[in-house]
């Protein structure tokens, strides 16, 4: 694990980590890693939200799955409901979350449920940009009302998961690294018919397709887990929207071992829903940055 700077600031930041990844994601998660950042994809403009109107799912389903975070980004916001089970042999544990996330400025915001026991408690806030994660707890030892900044390149998986949750885009822009797609069935939900497909997907094709700094932390992660086909399950739309996503992502407890007794699987669930209803989302001021100032543009 990579050397990172010392002081209080420092860790406030760990125990926020623990706390979010709770026990069972170890160090293996923390430490600086990888690539620089740059400016995430263009915001989502009103002609490309206008051609999201024709939208439809692709009857390939490579094609389907692979252009699902496209369209789904053409509806502009969306809402998410989030799950992250950590199995590390006999130990199994669940945080959950919700999300919202805005296409047309790249922010996202997530509250993630903290059980007791670990290290801190409660709720977790956390409010992110490309490169950037802004994390709040009433436990932590940080003054009422302030934020921890975290550049990714401090998390060697680009905050997949290491913070408690996978966000919506991050989820999403997974999806353009698929390598394989099947057709699993239909279901029909709230009295939508949906889509589900299974297959693998690669993070670095995935980075690679996405650019820029919103491509960074797959970067991160793709160098980080020890699995580098990555199983997924999703259920689309009509239009070719995602309302499920569910990704296994495997990473080892000792740098750099393949042992099996060594692994630790996270499978991070996302449903989306809301899809074009506007979210008010906004960076933490740079008064309110505790420890130093804001560094997000």
């Amino acid at each position: 694990m990579l050397n990172r700077e010392s002081g209080s600031r420092t860790g406030v930041r760990s125990v926020l980590l623990a706390a979010a990844a709770a026990a069972a994601l170890t160090g293996a998660l923390t430490g600086c890693s990888g690539s620089g950042s740059g400016s995430s994809g263009s915001a989502v403009s009103s002609a490309d939200q206008a051609v999201n109107s024709s939208d439809a799912l692709s009857s390939d389903p490579l094609t389907a799955v692979r252009s699902a975070a496209d369209i789904t980004g053409r509806s502009g916001y969306v809402q998410d409901a989030t799950a992250l089970t950590t199995v590390s042999g006999a130990k199994r544990m669940t945080l959950h979350g919700t999300a919202q996330y805005d296409y047309t400025t790249r922010l996202g915001r997530m509250a993630i449920t903290i059980p007791p026991g670990e290290g801190t408690t409660g709720k977790l806030t956390e409010v992110f940009a490309p490169g950037v994660v802004y994390m709040q707890n009433s436990g932590a030892k940080v003054p009422a009302g302030k934020w921890i900044e975290v550049n990714l390149q401090e998390l060697a998986d680009g905050n997949l998961v290491s913070s408690g949750a996978t966000d919506p885009a991050s989820a999403a822009n997974a999806l353009r690294g698929a390598q394989t797609a099947v057709a699993a069935g239909t279901q029909t939900v709230d009295g939508v018919v949906l889509k589900h497909y299974t297959g693998t997907l690669d993070l670095a094709q995935a980075a690679a397709e996405t650019g820029g700094g919103a491509g960074t932390g797959l970067t991160l992660a793709a160098r980080t887990f020890t699995v580098k086909k990555v199983p997924y399950q999703l259920w689309l739309d009509q239009r070719g929207q995602i309302r499920k996503i569910v990704e296994t992502f495997t990473f080892s407890k000792v740098p750099g071992s393949t042992a099996a007794k060594d692994q630790e699987v996270v499978v991070s669930t996302s449903e989306f829903s809301d899809y074009g209803t506007p979210v008010t989302i906004s960076l933490p001021p740079s008064a309110d940055i505790y420890g130093g100032q804001s560094t997000a543009k």
